[in-house]
């Protein structure tokens, strides 16, 4: 986990090829300028990326931007250690914070 969400500097537009370690069958190339295949690839980097994986190819204000959907895509655990180490990024409505 990077100490600062603006420490993940990876790419905002464009494709992104995420390599065998993180994506070892199915698709591996990724549209940020398409929103489906952006979330996707967020996803799939949160899940199986390793610490220089979510530098590189995660972007902080995409991250932040994607984040309220994003949060329900992904594994509660996998939610709840960004969102401790990322205060930020927990929902401001209270009615949103049990999604």
């Amino acid at each position: 986990m990077p100490e600062r969400l603006q420490e993940l500097a990876g790419p905002v537009e464009g494709n992104v090829d995420l390599p065998l370690h993180i994506v070892w069958s199915g698709r591996t190339s990724y549209s940020l300028d398409r929103p489906k295949s952006r979330m996707t690839l967020y996803r799939t980097v949160l899940a199986e990326g390793l610490s220089e994986d979510l530098v590189a190819f995660l972007h902080h204000r995409l991250l932040t931007e994607q984040w309220p959907v994003l949060r329900r895509l992904i594994s509660p655990y996998i939610r709840e250690v960004w969102e401790d180490a990322f205060p930020e990024l927990m929902p401001s409505s209270p009615d949103c914070s049990d999604l």
